[in-house]
């Protein structure tokens, strides 16, 4: 492992790091007074950007604007939203290499996966702006001659959203997008730890000429600003992606000003091996998956059930493969896994590497951090834990796979359902018999069965029971930003 690179290749690259700032009502701001926070490169704990935090003269200016944008916005032509949509996919795809690079900066996933990140979010700007012209309301049939009976499907307003670090481009594309293509306008607060993609993406939508105050992008002490806007009348609408807890008071509080919320939310997802599975296949496979962005992936399999008869040889190559995961600077082109995003991760780790021990777990791989530089923490496999451990109970969200064995079908399926997570779901079979089994039994809102197909721009995402509240993507992107009006008019 090389955790390091050099001060040379660093200095070139927070050279060509965005200019962060504040966009509102059509315009970039910073500077002014305004307090502003560092922000650190995991791979090294070096601060070299400083970003802006909104005032609350900021936060009221983009409510505002938000609001006055709303009362035309709303009225665009769906052709218009189409046209917006599409020039932000092809500039995404233009710029792609220099976003990514700059999200590796901020929280450190290899350069390889962040500009395949900003990539396939080209695809979510193209759906939305496919769907956007497809927002049908529909005819009912009237019990008498003379009436007639219609749904519409309005916009339903103002909406604010909150989006996480750890897929920075991703998860703010994906409500700005629904809620632009809705004809909604959006006041967002990114990640203030992983800044630079939602600049980007506001920079990118001005160019591509959406009218002012359609989108506003604010930073700031994310409990303050939420609170702030959640519970101001002008906003309608609340999207959140993040952990259970924070999701949890987010919905409170909008549910008391009677407002729509979408909640992504954490998960602890299960993986389920079958005997009949092909091991090998699923090991490469989930190797690869497990370890993406340092396993700090809400979706990330986290409970790796394998049945008793393939156990030995799972485990046995995944400690293989996991063997050869190079973690380093996520700079370095062949470098498999960067560091953590935070230093307070690291303990976090460690709790759970800990209680696993103490509990009766081996560390048959991995455990610990790795040099003293960045935020660094080995590939772990970890065997012989109970159920009731802390890693098998909580969303590790880190580079730590437990591996137990199951017996039976209905025994597996009621461990993996037995937490109040329901976000995503893993199994690897050639029966359909069991196929049939986990797409039946278990509790998640996405199901992936001998690959990993969730994600997609056409396709559905987001969880039940504490993971979430509605989806995202697919032909149900929308249902979240539009309200529901019954007309009935009798001549």
């Amino acid at each position: 492992m090389n955790t390091a690179i050099s001060p040379e290749q660093a200095a070139v690259a927070y050279a060509g790091y965005e200019d962060l700032c504040l966009y509102i009502d059509g315009e970039f701001l910073k500077g002014g007074g305004r307090r502003e926070q560092d922000v650190f490169d995991p791979a090294t704990g070096k601060a070299f950007a400083r970003l802006p935090h909104a005032t609350r003269a900021d936060l009221d200016r983009a409510l505002n604007a938000a609001q006055r944008a709303f009362q035309t916005w709303r009225h665009s032509s769906p052709l218009e939203r189409s046209r917006i949509l599409r020039k932000v996919a092809e500039l995404s795809r233009e710029r792609a290499k220099d976003i990514g690079r700059n999200i590796t900066l901020d929280m450190g996933k290899p350069v390889a996966e962040a500009v395949g990140e900003v990539v396939s979010c080209s695809e979510h700007c193209e759906w939305h702006a496919e769907e956007c012209r497809r927002i049908y309301g529909r005819v009912i049939p009237p019990r008498l001659p003379n009436v007639r009976q219609m749904v519409l499907r309005e916009p339903i307003g103002v909406c604010a959203a909150f989006t996480p670090w750890n897929f920075p481009y991703n998860q703010a594309i994906r409500k700005i997008a629904a809620a632009i293509g809705a004809g909604c306008t959006i006041v967002i607060k990114g990640p203030e730890d992983a800044p630079s993609a939602v600049v980007a993406i506001a920079r990118m939508f001005h160019e591509a000429g959406l009218p002012p105050g359609v989108l506003n992008l604010v930073w700031g002490v994310p409990g303050e600003v939420s609170e702030y806007l959640i519970k101001s009348p002008i906003v309608r609408k609340v999207s959140f992606t993040g952990s259970v807890p924070v999701g949890k008071q987010l919905a409170a509080m909008a549910g008391g000003h009677m407002k729509r919320v979408t909640m992504e939310l954490g998960g602890h997802s299960p993986v389920i091996v079958f005997d009949d599975a092909e091991i090998d296949r699923a090991c490469d496979l989930l190797v690869g998956f497990k370890f993406r962005n340092a396993g700090q992936v809400c979706v990330s399999p986290t409970r790796f059930y394998i049945q008793e008869k393939a156990f030995d040889r799972f485990v046995a190559r995944f400690i293989e493969k996991t063997r050869e995961v190079k973690v380093g600077s996520g700079l370095q082109a062949d470098v498999r896994m960067g560091p953590l995003a935070h230093d307070r991760r690291l303990p976090a780790m460690a709790q759970f590497i800990d209680d696993a021990r103490a509990r009766g777990g081996k560390v048959e791989i991995g455990g610990e951090r790795l040099g003293e530089i960045g935020n660094f923490f080995a590939p772990t496999v970890l065997t012989q834990v109970p159920d009731d451990s802390l890693v098998m109970t909580s969303e590790p969200f880190g580079p730590i796979a437990p591996c137990v064995p199951f017996k039976t079908v209905d025994e597996v399926l009621a461990r993996a359902n037995a937490l109040p997570y329901g976000l995503s779901s893993y199994a690897f079979t050639t029966s359909t018999k069991n196929a049939l089994a986990v797409q039946n039994g278990i509790e998640s809102g996405m199901v992936n069965i001998n690959h990993f197909g969730q994600a997609l721009a056409e396709t559905p995402f987001g969880g039940i029971k504490d993971s979430g509240i509605g989806s995202e993507g697919g032909t149900e992107t929308f249902d979240g930003y539009l309200n529901t009006k019954f007309v009935t008019q009798m001549d």
